[in-house]
């Protein structure tokens, strides 16, 4: 069981953000840029990149998280995704994601 699980936006290459969550970001973030998930969305928008993230103590709360952001217009998800991007940078490099 992880300990801590991550919502996240991607920017896949068509300019659509996909949201997700996951319990390993590193793990899930080169499934999306790989399109090793036959039917994701981002197989077919590829290269990715991941513009915003926010953990999560437990998957009850991050799969609640995902939720609501997918509710959102693509306005305020980029507006959000703006006003967050040091979090981003700081779990970004923790997990080593380059994209």
């Amino acid at each position: 069981m992880p300990d801590h699980y991550h919502v996240y936006i991607l920017l896949c290459s068509d300019g659509t953000l996909y949201t997700g969550y996951t319990g390993n970001l590193s793990r899930r973030f080169k499934q999306h840029q790989s399109g090793a998930i036959p039917r994701s969305y981002t197989k077919s928008r590829r290269p990715v990149k991941l513009v915003w993230v926010k953990e999560f103590n437990t998957k009850d709360e991050a799969r609640a998280y995902e939720k609501k952001v997918k509710r959102w217009a693509t306005e305020r998800k980029e507006k959000f995704i703006a006003e967050d991007k040091v979090q981003t940078a700081q779990i970004k490099g923790d997990m080593g994601i380059i994209d």
